[in-house]
């Protein structure tokens, strides 16, 4: 997409090179811990696993049915006497020769064995079977390591742990997983006028939404939260609180105070703490994000406007969290969808706007926008399910293709 936006304010970093930076600079989390399988949802996996077994461990059969030579039934018609009954979780004995075997889905195929017969085509008499058309050798048999073969790769490492992941670990035996400790993220909010729900809201204060906020993001992608609380707008406590979280965190979250203004304390205090690395982006919401470094640690900054916080936060924060966290592949999958709305008066900065992906009356996905554009508007995020992507200077259409950021990508 074009980054025209860029030309008119040199300072103004693109999207795709804010990530970029963010991505590069991302240190992975230092530790590695065995987790039993059942606390290793959300995880990440920070070595390969190789399966210690073949999966199936031995040939099974797919259906109920009999189990015989083909050979011993290669006619239509064909009656054999009964041996045995194997059903699923038995060890059978061999099959002995001129007969067939009762056999039940997932039973072991008995030595002598080379073909199931389904039930439906037989007929079940006292003693023995009259078996229908002519068998098949090889018929309805699942084979060893069929799935998975002893020693190769089931999960590579990177991949965050969901839950088919663990039934996959589950199935070749392994009840415990190597992953990446979790990563302490600080999280403290700037602003006089800030007051936690539950306390009186004083003349000019609002509550502390962006706290909620900000650490629920967090806990769905299974950081350690650690809350810092809300920080004086004074230099000093800017200063003291950010040097505090850097102390017992691997990253400084903040939400406020990173714009331009007379109370905005946090570029100041990161610059004198440590460096600052990014500041401003050419998209929208979100035009002021801080990204830096305080004692070695890296330092996040979003705007304090919910919704900004909301977007940067996805955007930006998340991939560079997940990198941290040693996911191979930390960012989200991008849908294609129809435009549901106009879109004549673009912005310069590309904007991420909040939108509802919904079928259409032929069931074709098709998007609609939210009709505020404010920045303040948090009821905007609850009412949206993903964000569409309006590029730069672009002209919507009703019915043109739009890029659309699903939250099932974008949180947790």
């Amino acid at each position: 997409m074009s980054n025209d936006c860029c030309a008119a304010d040199p300072g103004l970093l693109s999207y795709e090179q804010a990530l970029e930076r963010l991505l590069d600079a991302a240190p992975v989390v230092a530790g590695v811990e065995t987790v039993d399988l059942r606390h290793a949802l959300g995880r990440v996996l920070a070595e390969p696993l190789a399966s210690p077994l073949d999966v199936p461990a031995w040939d099974y059969s797919a259906m109920d049915g009999y189990v015989l030579r083909a050979a011993d039934a290669a006619s239509a018609g064909t009656e054999l006497p009964v041996s045995q009954r194997i059903p699923a979780g038995k060890a059978p004995g061999p099959l002995a020769p001129g007969s067939a075997a009762r056999i039940f889905t997932g039973a072991p195929i008995p030595e002598g064995g080379d073909t199931v017969v389904i039930q439906e085509v037989c007929e079940a008499r006292e003693g023995s079977v009259l078996v229908g058309p002519a068998a098949e050798p090889g018929a309805n048999i699942r084979r060893r390591g069929e799935d998975i073969r002893r020693g190769s790769e089931v999960l590579a490492a990177g991949v965050r742990l969901q839950p088919q992941h663990l039934g996959l670990a589950a199935s070749v035996g392994v009840a415990g997983l190597a992953v990446r400790r979790r990563l302490k993220v600080a999280v403290l909010a700037s602003g006089d006028e800030l007051v936690m729900p539950g306390d009186p809201l004083r003349p000019g204060a609002i509550y502390n939404s962006n706290l909620f906020t900000a650490s629920g993001l967090l806990q769905a992608l299974g950081c350690e939260v650690i809350e810092r609380g809300i920080v004086a707008d004074t230099p000093q406590a800017t200063r003291e609180a950010i040097a505090a979280a850097a102390d017992e965190a691997d990253l400084v979250l903040a939400s406020g105070g990173v714009s331009v203004g007379e109370e905005d304390h946090i570029k100041p205090a990161v610059e004198a703490l440590g460096r600052l690395d990014i500041w401003r982006l050419a998209i929208r919401p979100g035009k002021p994000l801080a990204f830096g470094w305080v004692d070695g640690k890296p330092f996040i900054g979003t705007p304090g406007n919910p919704v900004s916080l909301f977007v940067t936060f996805v955007l930006f924060a998340r991939p560079f969290i997940l990198r941290c966290m040693g996911v191979a592949e930390p960012l989200p999958r991008v849908l294609r969808a129809t435009a549901a709305f106009d879109w004549p008066k673009p912005d310069k900065r590309r904007e991420f706007h909040r939108a509802r992906l919904e079928s259409a009356a032929d069931g074709s996905p098709e998007v609609h926008v939210h009709e505020s554009r404010s920045s303040g508007v948090l009821s905007s995020v609850a009412w949206a399910n993903g964000l569409v992507v309006l590029a730069e200077q672009q002209v919507v259409r009703r019915g043109d293709a739009v890029d659309f950021l699903p939250f099932s990508e974008l949180v947790g």
